[in-house]
């Protein structure tokens, strides 16, 4: 017995030498200010500490709390619907320049539409960067009105968004969560389609509309995804939008090749090696345990 409380020992300090410091004291960034919790201006008083909970700011005094209506949704979307019901709320905290951008929806079960992925991409195309960016609802909701959430919080922070780019995000977002709910796509894959033209975009610079047909139809080869005519053209229109905007494209670039490679690590992927030494550990164990019995 006291062979396997040894050896129990010796896996949690394992565990805990690679994998450290899941949970730190938050500590103020005195230059980039105090993260911003948003919340939709339609949640109850329930609702609220539901959210501030699952955001994990209930008795934390260091953030800025403000709230997100229809006012704002067509300040950021000019052709939104001012009586939009707003109830997917986030909470933002700036990073250093170079540091990408990290979402993490807190409350997976109850945004039915909007993957973490589909948030990035089109946050990118915003021009919102450089942030931790945690989204939440207190019940099932799209996810749709987090992004102007994010938006919003983005701007109190100190930076600028332009609406035409933050309007063309919002199409982004809609043509994701429609080739995930009606196309039957994977919501990772729809996620890493739109990526990859953006960065294709960004590195040929195409100058016709034509040539970002080309790109889109490279891309839905590349990645093995069939689209109807019709959401093919969407693509190809969406993508023609994004070419016409007032984007900094090598920098987009960048932002993108960065986003795209955090698309593919998973939870369990911070070390590549880790699984194979958890594996190599039991090995020993089985190799330990045999010899007690030879």
């Amino acid at each position: 017995m006291k062979r396997i409380s040894l050896l129990l020992t010796s896996f949690a300090l394992l565990v805990a030498v690679l994998l450290p410091g899941i949970k730190a004291e938050a500590v103020v960034d005195e230059k980039l200010g105090v993260p911003i919790v948003v919340y939709g201006a339609n949640l109850s008083e329930a609702e609220l500490d539901s959210v501030r909970k699952s955001l994990g700011v209930e008795n934390d005094t260091e953030v800025e709390e403000i709230y997100v209506d229809g006012s704002d949704l067509v300040n950021y979307i000019p052709d939104g619907n001012r009586n939009a019901r707003m109830y997917s709320s986030a909470k933002i905290t700036r990073q250093e320049a170079g540091k990408g951008l990290v979402i993490k929806i807190v409350t997976e079960e109850n945004i039915t539409q909007v993957s973490a992925d589909m948030y990035g991409t089109a946050m990118l195309t915003a021009g919102v960067e450089d942030a931790i960016v945690e989204v939440a609802a207190p019940k099932k909701v799209t996810g749709h009105s987090a992004l102007v959430g994010i938006y919003k919080a983005y701007e109190v922070s100190g930076e600028k968004l332009d609406t035409e780019r933050t309007d063309v995000a919002n199409d982004e977002l809609n043509l994701a969560t429609k080739f995930a709910e009606d196309a039957g796509i994977d919501k990772d894959k729809v996620a890493e389609l739109l990526t990859e033209i953006k960065k294709e975009i960004a590195d040929k610079n195409p100058a016709t509309r034509e040539d970002v047909e080309q790109i889109v139809s490279e891309q839905l080869k590349k990645l093995n995804i069939e689209l109807s005519e019709t959401d093919r053209q969407l693509l190809i229109d969406l993508m023609d939008k994004i070419r016409n905007l007032n984007i900094d494209f090598g920098k987009l670039s960048d932002q993108l090749s960065d986003f795209g490679d955090k698309l593919k690590e998973k939870i369990g992927e911070i070390d590549p090696g880790f699984w194979e030494k958890v594996k190599e550990f039991f090995a020993s164990i089985f190799e330990s345990v045999k010899s007690w019995f030879n």
